[in-house]
């Protein structure tokens, strides 16, 4: 998605709220808890299923009228994938397997669609959606034997070694761009509870350290250990003596996305009220 929709759509917002009538604005802090899970090479198209995680975090909202509000949060979770569990074939021989924890911190705009106020019986729910920009820490580690192991140092697509996918290996802080759809209700007067779904657009292929083409395993080992040539190709039923380097190990062209899905419970701590224009 171009820069150019990010900004027709804030712009939006800010049209569809700005004659809005003005009332009390709020506060409200709290938790949210939930899943997350990706989508990549490892899990190209399944919404929460098994690899699904445990997800947790903190919330802040500051509601500017009532259809739209602005909110931070700082979210904690974990991501996997297993080629074992597939359907395909070609990723059951491929055999690889990763997890990595995901903590994000973001802000985000939410857009009402009907008008909402927390501790009013009038407008005590509604639908609603929200976008916003996200930087997130991850480290993908790869199953051996009984433990994990960190992937990012070990370069397992040749990174920074000569013919490898890239000059430098990846960076382990990234931005993304969450977005998402969700219903909020108010539980009581000071009380507040939404449900949201919400997908994260990367900009990196390698949350599940799978991305370009097997690098020579001989090479790899000499220059980072039997370690990373073994994590680098663990694939199974192949022919004595082939080799997959140089074959695709996943697909460049798609980036990996991760979500986080759950609920948030929030408490409202003021209201700030507004004044007239031109009082001071």
């Amino acid at each position: 998605m171009k820069k150019q929709h990010f900004i027709l759509f804030f712009a939006l917002l800010i049209t569809l709220t700005s004659h809005a009538q003005r009332k009390k604005r709020t506060v409200e802090v709290g938790v949210f808890l939930g899943g997350s899970y990706y989508i990549g090479e490892l899990n190209p198209i399944k919404h929460i299923n098994q690899f699904t995680k445990p997800a947790g975090g903190f919330v802040f909202r500051y509601n500017i009228n009532k259809r739209l509000a602005a909110r931070a949060s700082v979210l904690f979770g974990n991501i996997e994938g297993h080629d074992s569990f597939s359907n395909s074939d070609a990723a059951l021989q491929r055999n690889l397997s990763f997890r990595s924890p995901i903590n994000e911190l973001s802000g985000q705009l939410e857009f009402n669609f009907l008008d909402y106020q927390i501790g009013t019986e009038k407008h005590k729910f509604s639908p609603y959606i929200f976008l916003g920009i996200a930087g997130f820490k991850f480290n993908p580690q790869g199953q051996l034997n009984n433990g994990w192991v960190a992937l990012q140092p070990l370069g397992t697509e040749g990174q920074g070694l000569e013919g490898g996918a890239s000059r430098k290996k990846y960076k382990l802080i990234q931005m993304s761009i969450p977005f998402g759809v969700g219903i909020k209700t108010n539980l009581s007067k000071s009380i507040g509870l939404s449900f949201e779904w919400g997908m994260r657009k990367t900009f990196t292929d390698y949350l599940d350290d799978v991305s370009k083409k097997y690098y020579d395993p001989i090479a790899l080992a000499a220059a980072r250990g039997a370690t990373a040539a073994v994590l680098s190709d663990p694939s199974i039923g192949r022919d004595p003596g082939f080799t997959n380097t140089g074959r695709q190990r996943g697909n460049p062209t798609n980036k990996d996305w991760y979500s986080f899905i759950g609920i948030a419970l929030t408490i409202r701590l003021k209201d700030k009220p507004e004044t007239c224009p031109g009082v001071q």
